[in-house]
């Protein structure tokens, strides 16, 4: 098999608090600024993406966590000007932005960047953001958000390439639409979807260019990886697979584990409540893992703790046994603990996993 083009990038704290409901965590505003300090040192230290999630409403709490967010496309596309090298990719909800808006924005975005440019569909799934809107579509389930997902990316696809478009379908209707100018990069910006039920999975792989797969352990996350490729490959495609960890980082794995203790720690309840009910949770009702772990212990992903040398080799031993092609990385910390981890991890995890297949 050929070597893997490994990628590593950056989640941006978009919204107060990051991943973690604590407020015993360092502090995370949700500010320009601090995102832009972010992506700049992210983009120096050779980090290849930096993605921003899209958020209408936090959880509550005495935290207020995410409740204070900026908007991810005009946020990109401000750091786009910001940054030389890492690839810049947003979000965007198909039960809330317009295909024909989106396929203009994107290829603007493209052309800011010089062809970074990427984007990350969400079909979905935060209800109580859509609701204070009006736009939830209550008589859509899952799968159901998942035809109308088929037919805004199956638009936007055609925006980009063909000068006149016509389309009629279930959910949209355009007549001699044109979208110019189109994106610079080739064939397309890069899209992805976090999507791991089978509907999500299935759409991944044949509209998009890969997808966040998730579990509880390396082999869990590997069983998903390696699921996907298998559907891609159904579409005569190969996509890549990321997972989306948590970097605590300490001299020691014990100053390290201190720290994770300490997040544990400050656990703003109130707002992981808030956040289930977001989901349409009830106290008793099935969980996602992200739900289930965020009350457990405040992360809301997976999480590494450890020395520089003990994140390496579990990263490490993630992407070989997961079959990854990368990771989108969290920090508690987005100066100190990207850093360390951008200087003291990424250049040797590198090296030894240069020619992974």
């Amino acid at each position: 098999m050929p070597a893997r083009d490994l990628m590593f990038g950056v989640f941006l704290p978009l919204a107060n608090g990051g991943w973690i409901i604590s407020d015993t965590t360092p502090k995370i505003d949700g500010s320009y600024r601090q995102n832009r300090e972010a992506a700049v040192l992210a983009d120096a230290l050779g980090y290849d993406f930096i993605l921003s999630m899209m958020k209408w409403r936090g959880y509550g709490g005495h935290t207020n966590h995410w409740g204070v967010s900026l908007e991810s496309i005009t946020m990109m596309a401000a750091l786009a000007e910001a940054t030389k090298r890492a690839r810049v990719w947003c979000t965007a909800h198909t039960l809330l932005h317009h295909p024909v808006v989106i396929a203009k924005m994107m290829a603007t975005l493209d052309q800011i960047s010089g062809g970074r440019a990427g984007l990350n569909i969400v079909s979905g799934a935060y209800r109580g953001e859509f609701e204070q809107m009006g736009t939830w579509r209550a008589e859509l389930d899952h799968d159901r958000r998942y035809d109308l997902a088929r037919e805004w990316v199956e638009i936007i696809l055609r925006l980009w390439k063909e000068a006149r478009v016509d389309y009629k379908g279930e959910f949209y209707n355009i007549t001699d639409c044109v979208s110019d100018p189109k994106p610079v990069s080739q064939p397309r910006p890069t899209l992805i979807c976090a999507g791991m039920s089978t509907v999500g999975l299935h759409y991944t792989a044949k509209y998009t260019d890969g997808g966040f797969v998730a579990g509880s352990t390396e082999e869990e996350i590997g069983a998903v990886s390696r699921r996907a490729k298998e559907i891609a490959a159904g579409y005569n495609k190969k996509i890549k697979t990321f997972a989306m960890y948590t970097i605590v980082p300490g001299a020691t794995d014990a100053e390290a584990e201190a720290r994770v203790e300490k997040f544990i720690a400050g656990v703003d309840h109130e707002a992981v409540a808030g956040m289930r009910a977001s989901y349409g949770l009830k106290p008793d009702g099935r969980e996602t893992s992200l739900v289930s772990r965020a009350r457990a212990n405040g992360f809301m992903t997976s999480f590494i703790a450890g020395s520089a040398e003990t994140i390496r080799q579990k990263v490490e031993s993630t992407i070989r046994t997961a079959d990854l092609d990368g990771m989108m990385l969290i920090f508690p910390d987005y100066d100190a603990d990207l850093r360390h981890f951008g200087e003291r991890v990424l250049p040797t995890l590198r090296r030894n996993l240069q020619g992974v297949s």
